[in-house]
């Protein structure tokens, strides 16, 4: 009985072509190597525009998490402006957002929220500078994102970190790790190193 070699030839490449394809496409639709910190909890606050914005209306979307407010005469405006930079990177995606919460809500209404965001050039629809109960923002602060917020001693100021939280599609806060393969957890908003990790952290979860 004669043999169809061809065939055989042609079955065994796709078969060894196969094995070969199957790991990359297993390692393509594996989650990028990010450590995950923790799940963002349950909020609700009130933008710029008065509009009640939840942790709901980031569901589905790759977003950053600060903290700031308006007065603020030093680190806010950098942290500002490189979140500015996220923004641009970004701007015509609608998978990606940003949640500024104000620790002055007693001077930051949504209508001084809405003139900074024009003043900053804030342009991006999924933008929220939110504002609420101080008691609850900063509860969310130091308790939900363990990102420091505080009064000063004198209780005429305030204090707060100038770290951005990195946070995934399903709610949980991501960061990437160090060399020694232990997370970063923050991403500095002061350091355009940091900015530069956080735009390419924000694509692999995209």
């Amino acid at each position: 009985m004669k043999k169809n070699y061809s065939y055989i030839g042609i079955t065994f490449v796709i078969l060894v072509f196969g094995i070969w394809a199957v790991p990359k496409i297993v390692n393509t639709l594996s989650k990028p190597d990010l450590a995950t910190i923790g799940q963002v909890p349950a909020f609700s606050f009130t933008d710029q525009n008065g509009k009640t914005i939840t942790n709901a209306d980031y569901d589905g979307k790759v977003y950053v998490v600060e903290f700031f407010f308006t007065t603020c005469p030093d680190i806010c405006p950098i942290m500002t402006e490189n979140m500015t930079k996220i923004q641009n990177e970004f701007l015509g995606n609608p998978n990606v957002g940003i949640a500024s919460f104000t620790i002055d809500p007693k001077h930051d209404t949504p209508q001084v929220l809405k003139a900074y965001a024009k003043e900053k050039g804030i342009t991006k629809l999924q933008w929220h500078l939110l504002t609420g109960p101080k008691e609850k923002i900063f509860k969310l602060a130091n308790e939900g994102f363990n990102l420091y917020v505080g009064e000063t001693p004198t209780g005429a100021g305030f204090e707060h970190s100038g770290f951005f939280a990195l946070i995934d599609q399903e709610g949980n806060i991501r960061s990437r790790k160090d060399d020694n393969d232990n997370p970063l957890i923050y991403y500095d908003g002061l350091n355009l190193k940091d900015i530069q990790m956080l735009k390419e952290d924000i694509k692999k979860l995209l």
